[in-house]
């Protein structure tokens, strides 16, 4: 967590659904789904001649569709392309207060970040938000790997790093058959061919209070493999996935919740802090294993997703 920041600042989210712009009557499904959080998508999804006019579904469906609890994100085109700003300027100033989230993809320096957080600046005072509108990184080119540890601290609107197994494999010249597919390279490799991108995202948010998730996985109906995905992913410490499939939410949602037995544990964990407290003691102990102050932390943080997933407490974090 960043310096100031508590369990109770930090947005849930497992899945994010990805929709294009410029298909309305898509975003208006998925802003009903079970995603926690929904992007609409200019970038990849959309054609180039298609591009400037789906500007408009954005700002239309922020400002007149009900997203619940959905964290509400749009992705810009990368900042190497003419569609970039212009994205930024039209959609953040015609809906600005109803935006949490600006995805860029491509990120691949600190400075990219610094450019969005800059023009974000210029809009939000331009229209007199209310809010600051936060930043997702997407690190799914070689120079980005190599710069995640100056990209996760860039900025304090950054809240995210993500994965982009497509792009990254094509700029890392890696054979891949499908995005985020296992496939038979996967097989021949000794080990596991993402795990360097991968780690080096996770501790980069780890160490600056950031959010991570992984990409998405292409294969819509292979609901096995889709789940290894979500399991590995998991393991190596990330908060959840993206999904470019409506049915791929439930399997996300439930790999990236916390297990039952953890949530016992976890408010067990507490209530031995909470009581230690009173009664002025400074060792704990659960179920014959001593907590410290890194256990009550990672308690804390599990029921906080708890209470995020059961509905006590909203998905988008209070500004």
């Amino acid at each position: 967590m960043k310096p100031g920041q508590s369990a109770n600042d930090l947005r849930l989210e497992r899945s994010m659904l990805f929709v294009p712009a410029a298909r309305f009557p898509t975003i208006e499904k998925a802003a009903a789904s079970a995603a926690d959080a929904v992007c609409i998508d200019l970038e990849d999804s959309v054609a180039v001649d298609q591009k400037a006019a789906s500007r408009a579904n954005v700002v239309q469906a922020f400002n007149g569709l009900d997203f619940g609890r959905r964290i509400r994100i749009f992705r810009i085109n990368g900042l190497e392309t003419s569609f970039a700003y212009r994205d930024l300027i039209e959609v953040a100033e015609a809906a600005g207060g109803n935006i949490d989230l600006v995805m860029v993809p491509k990120v691949n320096s600190p400075e990219d970040i610094a450019f969005v957080d800059k023009l974000l600046s210029q809009i939000e005072l331009h229209c007199s938000l209310d809010h600051r509108i936060g930043i997702e990184a997407q690190i799914e080119t070689a120079a980005g790997f190599l710069a995640i540890r100056e990209i996760a601290r860039s900025s304090s609107r950054l809240e995210a790093l993500i994965f982009g197994p497509g792009d990254y494999a094509a700029s890392m010249q890696m054979p891949s058959a499908g995005i985020g597919e296992f496939d038979r390279h996967d097989d021949v490799y000794p080990g596991h061919r993402w795990h360097a991108v991968m780690h080096a995202i996770v501790a980069g948010a780890r160490a600056n209070g950031l959010r991570c998730l992984d990409g998405p996985f292409a294969d819509y109906k292979d609901s096995t493999g889709l789940d290894r995905s979500c399991q590995i992913a998991r393991s190596m410490g990330f908060d959840g996935k993206q999904c470019i499939h409506p049915s791929q939410l439930p399997v996300a949602n439930a790999v990236f919740a916390p297990p039952a037995e953890e949530v016992v544990q976890a408010e067990q964990v507490v209530q031995a802090y909470e009581q230690a407290v009173a009664g002025d003691r400074g060792v704990m102990g659960v179920n014959g294993k001593m907590i410290d102050a890194a256990n009550i932390r990672m308690a804390q943080m599990v029921l906080h997703k708890h209470r995020l997933i059961s509905g006590k407490l909203d998905l988008r974090k209070k500004r």
